[in-house]
């Protein structure tokens, strides 16, 4: 792992992991094309920390209203979390190679761009995430455990399936972000785990602290803009790249 290969990654992360354009698609297709070991685990680690930084950061005043007055979310982040927990534990276990495909991803960055085509045809409603029932949350989660899959963007997944289930623009952005706080800290603890039984870093520290810095910058941008383009009705626009890139991709890899 070079500086440059790291500061690639993490920007990647930062940005995909937000935008919908899918992170884990976007970082297989990157260490397929420049050769990059996937099994890089202390590597994955820190990219996933530096993204969750950014939504601490950027939904701080959000979490702390959250323990302190919408304590009926939680439950609800609990529930919706239960099915990423069971099909991510399962998937790891059993299809772990199957997940890294550069093939895969760029078959289902296609799909997630018809997903993101769906938003301008869905009607505008004005519940709060605060609001929602508990099967409101088992779908949005759902449609998180379905973005374990490379190539389909967890930001754009969970959010469309929070504007289908009607929630408000703002509010479906939120819950989405809420909900990926405890699925990106169990693959974290997860890989850590890995690490520790390993006992050793394969990626010198001042490479694994300024990529999860680099990632964490990235990723408050990365949602800031998202919010914002979701707000004015262009999220959809990101279909425009997701599609044409997996069908290059597909191209490419059955050559």
């Amino acid at each position: 792992m070079t500086w440059l290969k790291m500061i690639l990654l993490s920007i990647i992360q930062g940005i995909s992991e937000f935008l919908p354009i899918s992170s884990s698609g976007h970082l297989v297709i990157v260490e397929s094309l420049m050769d990059i070991q996937a099994d890089q685990t202390d590597v994955n680690i820190v990219l996933h920390a530096g993204t969750l930084l950014s939504i601490l950061i950027f939904y701080h005043k959000t979490i702390f209203r959250l323990l302190s007055q919408d304590l009926r979310v939680i439950p609800l982040l609990i529930v919706g979390t239960l099915p990423v927990v069971v099909i991510g534990l399962t998937a790891k276990k059993f299809a772990e190679s199957f997940l890294e495909s550069s093939l895969l991803a760029g078959c289902m960055l296609p799909v997630t761009g018809l997903i993101l085509l769906l938003i301008p045809r869905i009607p505008h409603h004005d519940q709060s995430y605060t609001k929602i029932t508990y099967k409101q949350a088992i779908l949005i989660g759902l449609a998180q455990a379905v973005a374990i899959l490379p190539g389909i963007s967890r930001s754009g997944s969970t959010i469309v399936a929070g504007l289908l289930t009607g929630m408000s623009r703002q509010s479906a952005a939120t819950f989405s972000f809420l909900l990926a706080i405890p699925a990106i800290s169990g693959a974290t603890i997860l890989e850590t785990a890995e690490i520790i039984s390993n006992q050793h870093l394969s990626t010198p520290l001042s490479l694994l602290l300024s990529g999860a810095l680099i990632a964490a910058v990235v990723g408050v941008i990365a949602l800031w803009l998202l919010v914002r383009w979701l707000e004015k009705g262009k999220l959809h626009y990101f279909a425009y790249w997701c599609i044409p890139l997996g069908i290059v991709i597909v191209i490419m890899q059955l050559i």
